[in-house]
């Protein structure tokens, strides 16, 4: 169900310390290999949102414990993997092609599907890929089922990852568990968001599993086992950024306690992009803190690696001095929406100027007024719009609840850290 919520507008500069709870992407990364490991995880500190409940359920219906730990803590207990099964994917991608792999282990069958706008994204290249490996898979598309044998004899698969990272650390994560390993190559356009990659990797070799990415596009998984291991999350530096712009458009301080210094999140980046924008940031043992100008400076960005900061970007560009180009993101046209046609329809429907292009956006800011602001059942959509509303009044966010796909109670976090002001 839908929430229109009236985006909170102030007169002055935004003052808050937001604490963000943990990454999304390192959560669902987690309990897969949680999941497939020699013995009994600890996930610390995970997110708890719909797309990690939503895997946790995934799991639990395959076979595997994931209980909740006294401190808010996961506890995983792998176990073989058995249908029948119903998967429901919601809007996650890293559901829908990170557990497809995993659950090629199975015996019996396990059938996935998901929200309606799920239904249309790409899904071909994984599927196909794991019929290559030797799974047994009907269908192309959600909904579709795996005939799971209790095993996969893997080998070598060329895939077109250039729609989506996710395809690449899909297979690479359940990869070590398939009789022969699993080598993915890459042939098309470049792939996108390769730090999500290099995180799938790097949490890999923590997991004792080796992986050789030494060839540019190629990447090969050895057979063997994935070692268990207590994981501390991250907080979500992607999700943070909403809050580290509500002080950039408000000329206001927020600093995110926990903000690691060294990070595989393409989240992190939103430290150089907020400074070439005119912010100033700090990191220090505290947290990572922005001061905002006293106006933002528009700028040409390739967003490639970083897409998921696009609406934070775009929002913060219809709000600046001069122009910004935004290029390199033709994929996200593909993701729970296609975010470049909807940041242009929400931004003009302002009284904004934004321009499609082939790969991106040209928005020119002018004036906004309010008005509603489209969600598109998107999380990022739907905080873009809360950060045009600070500055722009009677703005209506049409779908707030969007926003619980990645933070559990995001209006609540929004009102808390204005409330501090």
């Amino acid at each position: 169900m839908t929430e229109q919520w009236s985006a909170p507008t102030v007169d002055g500069p935004v003052h808050a310390t937001v604490p963000v709870p943990g990454s999304k992407s390192i959560t669902n990364r987690a309990l897969v290999l949680a999941a497939l490991a020699d013995r009994p995880s600890t996930v610390h500190a995970p997110l708890r949102s719909r797309d990690t409940l939503l895997m946790a359920a995934a799991l639990r219906s395959l076979g595997i414990g994931v209980e909740d730990g006294p401190d808010g803590s996961w506890l995983v207990a792998p176990g073989t993997m058995r249908g029948p099964a119903r998967v429901d994917c919601g809007l996650a991608g890293t559901v829908m092609r990170f557990l497809p792999p995993a659950a090629a282990l199975a015996v019996g069958d396990v059938s996935f599907d998901g929200d309606e706008h799920a239904r249309v994204r790409p899904m071909t290249t994984i599927l196909d890929a794991l019929r290559a490996l030797g799974a047994d898979v009907e269908g192309d598309a959600l909904p579709f089922t795996l005939h799971g044998k209790g095993g996969v004899p893997g080998g070598e698969v060329t895939v077109d990852a250039s729609a989506s990272s996710q395809f690449v650390s899909g297979l690479l994560l359940s990869a070590a568990r398939y009789e022969g390993g699993v080598t993915v190559r890459h042939s098309g356009r470049p792939v996108p968001s390769l730090p999500h990659i290099e995180m799938t990797v790097s949490m890999l070799r923590e997991a004792g599993v080796e992986v050789d990415d030494s060839t540019r596009d190629v990447w090969r998984v050895a057979p063997g086992p994935v070692a268990a291991l207590d994981r501390h999350v991250e907080p979500d530096l992607s999700n943070a950024t909403p809050f580290l712009a509500a002080a950039a458009v408000t000329g206001g301080s927020v600093t995110i306690p926990g903000w690691p210094a060294r990070t595989t999140q393409p989240g992190g980046a939103a430290r150089e992009l907020f400074e070439r924008m005119g912010c100033a940031v700090e990191l220090t043992a505290g947290g990572l803190t922005l001061t905002g100008p006293d106006r933002l400076t528009g700028i040409d960005v390739d967003l490639r690696d970083e897409s998921e900061l696009t609406p934070t970007v775009a929002a913060l560009a219809a709000l600046a001095d001069g122009p910004t180009r935004i290029r390199g993101v033709a994929h996200i046209r593909g993701h729970e929406t296609d975010r470049i046609a909807a940041l242009a329809a929400e931004i003009n429907r302002l009284g904004g100027d934004a321009e499609e292009t082939e790969d991106g956006l040209v928005i020119t800011p002018r004036p906004l007024r309010g008005g509603v602001w489209r969600a598109y059942a998107d999380h990022r959509m739907a905080t873009a719009g809360a950060i045009v509303g600070l500055v722009v009044g009677g703005v209506a966010v049409d779908d707030i609840g969007s926003t619980t796909k990645t933070i559990p109670d995001f209006p609540g976090m929004w009102s808390a850290m204005l409330g501090a002001r």
